[in-house]
């Protein structure tokens, strides 16, 4: 029988979500682990909708990942921008990054002084219109490089897309420190957190009880999530479309990622970048068949724990 689908989209944005130095729905004493929605719709924003974005917490440190259309009036609802602590972008398609613009405009009119760390891989920057503004620190990055970020630590792989295109490993570390962008050691992925092991098939089945998030971007079926290591307590994935549409398109179906996301072991699945002419009921039922337990959906103004 195939497991049942956790396609609920959850509370509306709270009117009085933003209080202070904290969201609605996080932990306001600034310890916890957090992945917060912004928005969701894949390859463009349905109507009142927003495309691929997140805010990333661990304690007091906030990333914010990736940048599509509508995510920046979003993230304004639930924290002042003042306090996003850097920025990763995946890739060069505008569904995922183009908010950036607002966001420097942002700073110029906040007479903010320090650049913000932007983590992007090759070709991303000189797209932008501010790639040459102070107040943003860009950093390229590219497969294996690693970034931390106050008390997270950033790995990131290449996918199966069509431009650069970068997934990434989160771990919580012990560290309060934002420092550039550098390759792994040659001897191997790096493990910030003493919990990132090598990819590879396992004899166990069932989930790894891990603590780290993973973000697999846009990704074709030809990588997986096992490159990011053992250990994934979260996956948020992409899954654009239904099985009906496999092969036609270098992104993921429903099946595909809860396929994907079984084989690497991860404690939980959250389903991503579905097209908005997608039906969220089908794309959800689909992946949870093949993930065998339920999965969620990333609806804009959602909480995970991570």
């Amino acid at each position: 029988m195939a497991a049942a689908a956790h396609a609920s989209p959850g509370a509306a944005w709270p009117t009085d979500a933003w209080q202070g130095d904290a969201w609605q729905g996080d932990d306001r004493a600034g310890t916890g682990n957090t992945l917060t929605v912004l928005g969701c719709d894949g390859s463009w924003p349905g109507p009142g909708g927003a495309a691929s974005g997140y805010l990333v917490r661990s304690g007091p440190t906030t990333l914010w990942l990736d940048a599509g259309p509508g995510t920046f009036a979003n993230l304004q609802r639930v924290l002042d921008p003042a306090l996003v602590d850097a920025v990763v972008l995946s890739h060069e398609h505008p569904d995922h990054w183009t908010d950036l613009e607002s966001f420097a405009v942002w700073r110029r009119q906040s007479a903010a002084t320090a650049p913000v760390p932007v983590y992007a891989p090759p070709g991303l920057r000189r797209r932008s219109y501010f790639a040459d503004d102070p107040l943003l620190g860009w950093q390229e990055i590219g497969p294996s490089y690693q970034v931390v970020v106050g008390q997270m630590a950033c790995r990131f792989v290449a996918t199966d897309h069509g431009p650069p295109t970068l997934a990434v490993r989160i771990d919580q570390v012990g560290t309060d420190h934002v420092g550039p962008a550098s390759p792994a050691s040659p001897a191997g992925p790096a493990s910030p957190a003493g919990h990132v092991g090598s990819a590879g098939k396992t004899g166990h089945v069932g989930p790894d009880p891990g603590r780290a998030l993973a973000y697999s971007a846009d990704s074709g079926p030809d990588w997986t999530a096992e490159e990011l290591g053992t250990g994934l307590g979260t996956l948020l994935c992409e899954a654009t479309y239904t099985s009906q549409d496999e092969g036609r398109f270098r992104h993921l179906s429903g099946r595909q990622a809860g396929r994907m996301a079984a084989a690497a072991r991860v404690g939980r699945l959250v389903v991503t970048h579905r097209w908005p002419t997608v039906s969220a009921d089908a794309l959800a039922a689909e992946a949870a068949a093949a993930f065998c337990r339920p999965v969620d959906q990333a609806v804009a103004g959602r909480v995970f724990p991570w």
